[in-house]
């Protein structure tokens, strides 16, 4: 007898699982990037329509495939068409990719976590040397924050080529981590249910103190006026509506097969239609929310260093100049920094290198992302902060409960179509099927807590689930429309809600979201053209800077055919181990796509993964000039 299909409790539970998936880290490190980069306010109207006529769309198509089919990815798809079961295999087979990595965040995040309630704050000072007469030298040239993530954290490697030992106290955080992911996952929905509810809510209570707090910090109406000031010439700027899209399509998680496998616990009446609008919206208002908060803390960090930068200049001409204590102040710096040079000028340039350019704009102006804002710029805010320990606790507790709630949609993309299959379940039971899969994923993201971790981590990041899912989610918008049919999926549908599809999105899902897609592989593939080689940077502990521009002792280079090679500081090319497995996972997801034909092409992997990523930062042509070009190798 079959097994009945396990439900949602209530309608609720399931618009909170996707809440708690779709709302995560990008939305508070990578939406507030975009609007620095793009126009501030400006920046507000691509993302607004891109809103309209991709985000919404494609993410009730996927809703409403998972609830109409009441299967998995694999099943779905395979349902739509015996020939398109590569969908879902490829959906599941970029969802493990992306678990392999991404839970290595919440390790992070544990990790300052349990750093966070020690006084002072470990990366709010520089620890002492060896013979303790004066702070270690890595540290003094970088920051203590920078010192505290790049090798207190993550002991990193000056190249890829240097893996280094397992570190065991990441890797410990990590083992908790996936402990934290199983333990949601145990039961299914049973568990999932209920622990959406604290990754979904508890989030938007921190970010509220968060935003309460930064509104009254010094400073942060400079931030503020910042991200709200409209730069509307970046209106005629591709590059803007391009991020726009991008950032709507992967915010909402499409692709992954996690939004199906949530939607296919629903009752079949279930109005999907409704919770796809909330959805989208609620994750959208959650990203200028964020912002807000972020900028308040930009124009806090902004102002600081201003300030301090000020002061030290201060400081420096009175001691040179033997001026009157209070007598040189900001008001009047620029107007005494001209008499002196007038009327001093041999002892003026003598101490003209010293004197620093401070300016706010150009604090304002530094656009960090990623792990960098997360893990640097936030913790150097937090530790200039009154009761610092307490903010650092909030934060980092908020990190780890939206990275958790994305996780548990990640996972569920993967163990869906595992339970579904009968040969599977029909052998081990789901806690067991939990167990393997989360044990398996731990295992592997171990090679991120070694001291090259960071390099692997930013490859996966870049390559394993960016233009592969693009494809994916084109695959499944023409195979529903033009494969299975829409009048045919509209009257079918029509039949189990009530409710018939409205023209807007027979539009949508017919024409216009396809073509974007097909419109952001163009860009992808002109600017990775126009770009040439592309380039990643290495940690320098010799010749540190900041983490705008971390100096490099050994950059990895994307030869236009695809090919990547490592060197040292010597120039020797050696093999990079993580292309090459992502290039071997690429070459099988084209053949899992076209599951009934033979590829033998694997001239179009480098098509598909090392085209441009959205999520890497632009280099300069003296980082350029540094690369080994691997040419036709």
């Amino acid at each position: 007898m079959e097994k009945t299909r396990p439900l949602w409790t209530t309608p609720l539970q399931f618009v909170f699982a996707c809440i708690s998936y779709a709302v995560g880290l990008g939305n508070v490190w990578r939406f507030p990037y975009l609007c620095q980069m793009y126009g501030g306010g400006s920046f507000l109207v691509p993302y607004v329509v891109m809103l309209v006529v991709e985000g919404m769309p494609l993410l009730y198509l996927e809703l409403a495939v998972g609830q109409h089919m009441r299967q998995g990815s694999i099943g779905a798809w395979r349902t739509v068409s015996p020939y398109l079961s590569g969908v879902g295999v490829a959906s599941v087979l970029v969802s493990f990719f992306l678990c392999t990595y991404y839970n290595v965040i919440n390790a992070w995040a544990f990790w300052y976590l349990f750093h966070s309630f020690q006084d002072p704050l470990p990366w709010s000072v520089c620890p002492l040397n060896g013979n303790r007469t004066g702070y270690v030298e890595e540290c003094e040239k970088a920051s203590s924050t920078q010192y505290f993530w790049y090798r207190k954290t993550l002991n990193i490697s000056p190249s890829i080529q240097e893996s280094g030992a397992v570190q065991w106290e990441p890797a410990l955080c990590l083992v908790l981590a996936w402990l934290v992911v199983y333990l949601c996952v145990l039961r299914g929905t049973a568990s999932t249910g209920k622990v959406v509810y604290f990754t979904a809510l508890l989030p938007y209570c921190v970010l509220i103190i968060y935003l309460v707090r930064g509104l009254t910090l010094h400073g942060a109406t400079n931030g503020l006026a910042y991200m709200f000031t409209p730069k509307m010439e970046q209106l005629a700027n591709p590059k803007a509506w391009i991020n726009a899209a991008t950032q709507i399509f992967f915010s909402l998680g499409l692709g992954f097969g996690s939004l199906i496998a949530f939607a296919s616990y629903n009752e079949p009446s279930n109005n999907c239609q409704k919770h796809a609008i909330i959805v989208s919206i609620i994750n959208s208002s959650t990203s200028i929310f964020a912002s807000i908060v972020t900028f308040s803390i930009y124009g806090f960090k902004a102002t600081f260093n201003y300030e301090s930068c000020l002061n030290k200049v201060i400081l420096l001409l009175t001691n040179s100049f033997d001026l009157e204590d209070g007598f040189l102040t900001a008001n009047n710096l620029e107007q005494v920094k001209d008499y002196l040079a007038s009327a001093y000028p041999s002892k003026y340039s003598e101490v003209f290198p010293q004197i620093r350019n401070c300016s706010l704009e150009s604090e304002l102006e530094t656009a960090v992302q990623g792990t960098g804002l997360a893990f640097i710029v936030y913790t150097e805010a937090i530790k200039n902060m009154e009761v610092s320990q307490l903010w650092s606790v909030l934060y980092f507790f908020m990190l780890l409960l939206l990275g958790v709630g994305s996780m548990l949609g990640n996972t569920a993309a993967i163990l869906t179509p595992l339970m579904d299959s009968k040969l599977i379940s029909s052998y081990l039971p789901k806690e067991a099927i939990s167990g393997l899969v989360c044990l398996t994923n731990c295992a592997i993201g171990m090679v991120f807590t070694m001291e090259a971790g960071s390099y692997w981590f930013d490859i996966f990041n870049d390559y394993a689930a960016t233009l592969s899912l693009l494809l994916i989610v084109l695959v499944e918008t023409v195979a529903l429309c033009y494969v299975y049919g829409l009048s045919r999926f509209e009257s079918e549908f029509k039949a189990m809600t009530g409710r018939a599809l409205n023209w807007y999105w027979k539009v949508m899902w017919g024409g216009v979201s396809p073509l974007l897609i097909i419109s952001l592989f163009i860009f992808y593939l002109s600017d990775y053209i126009i770009t040439g080689t592309l380039q990643y940077q290495a940690w320098d502990a010799a010749q540190v800077s900041a983490v705008s521009g971390v100096s490099l002792s050994e950059t990895k280079c994307l030869s236009r055919t695809g090919a990547v090679v490592c060197h040292n500081g010597n120039h020797h090319p050696a093999p990079c181990f993580p292309q090459l497995l992502l290039e071997y996972g690429c070459l099988t997801m084209l053949r899992l796509l076209l599951l009934r034909h033979r590829v033998n092409q694997p001239d179009l992997c480098p098509f598909f993964f090392y085209t441009f990523s959205p999520f890497r930062s632009p280099q300069s042509s003296e980082q350029s000039s540094l690369c080994y070009r691997a040419g036709s190798h």
